[in-house]
């Protein structure tokens, strides 16, 4: 899977922690995980014209890499992330990333950054299987400009999603909210509403899901967070076994993977759609 060719993209060892396990999870976000939903942010920018005139404020940032993309197009940066492995990981690359104030189970959180408004508030990764999808949108909407936009992201129809099997997983062995929830017609449209904002527009844009080999492949998967509850209940070796069952149907053919060794499982790949809606804040 190629890397982004973005300056500071890498996520570096935070000082102090010595790669203990409690990093574990968020370092497979930044490192496997978070570069699938690159043409995502990348199909967001362009239509939104991002850019030195923008102010922008991503809401669940995780580590920051949508928020550098933005930067390197010259716009004015910020996050919040309540998760303090991510968001230390975020600072980590320079950014300013607080812990924020709004929905976060079991999150450690701290200061959040002051409340001043941005032309740009996106929300990319937290709404799917968030237990309260209105309150964040809500957020969103109250820290927009008036004449700003607010942009939310979920999963596209699970039909065109090839990762839906594998999803699954987590709904088996825990009780998390399925991450489709918000993904039929006009739900994002509805939340956007009842926040006061008027939608304008969106698009389906292909992120593929790649990964050099089944391990690294449960490892993003694991480290999206959908899978927690289920970790939780049946345990992360039950659920990673069951993960590696579910994602058998994507791994490279064996005659792809012969380079590779006898045994040696191929490259993991799962064609998957996401969504974003734009929605304005009245002027």
């Amino acid at each position: 899977m190629a890397s982004v060719q973005v300056p500071g993209t890498t996520a570096q060892r935070p000082r102090g922690h010595g790669g203990g396990a409690a990093f574990g999870w968020a370092r497979d976000w930044a490192e496997i995980q978070e570069r699938t939903l690159v043409p995502l942010y990348q199909a967001v920018y362009e239509r939104l014209e991002v850019g030195p005139a923008t102010s922008l404020l991503g809401l669940g940032c995780r580590s920051g890499l949508a928020l550098l993309l933005a930067a390197a197009r010259g716009a004015q940066v910020a996050g919040e992330e309540p998760e303090a492995e991510l968001r230390e990981l975020a600072r980590a690359r320079g950014l300013l990333v607080s812990a924020g104030g709004y929905e976060a189970p079991g999150a450690r959180t701290g200061p959040a950054l002051p409340r001043s408004a941005h032309s740009l508030v996106t929300v990319f990764d937290r709404l799917p299987g968030s237990a309260d999808p209105a309150r964040l949108v809500a957020e969103a909407a109250r820290r927009t400009l008036r004449g700003g936009q607010v942009v939310l992201a979920v999963w596209g129809p699970p039909e065109r999603c090839e990762s839906a099997p594998v999803l699954e997983v987590a709904q088996r062995r825990g009780h998390a909210v399925t991450p489709f929830a918000l993904s039929g017609p006009g739900v994002l449209e509805e939340l956007a509403v009842r926040a006061g904002l008027r939608p304008a527009g969106g698009g389906l844009v292909s992120c593929p899901f790649a990964y050099p080999d089944l391990e690294s492949a449960v490892r993003g998967m694991l480290a999206t967070g959908l899978y927690r509850s289920a970790v939780e209940d049946s345990g992360a070796a039950l659920v990673a076994k069951e993960l590696e069952e579910s994602l058998q149907p994507y791994v490279a053919a064996a005659a792809d993977a012969a380079a590779d060794g006898p045994g040696a499982a191929g490259p993991v790949r799962m064609a998957n759609v996401f969504r974003y809606l734009v929605a304005e804040q009245p002027g």
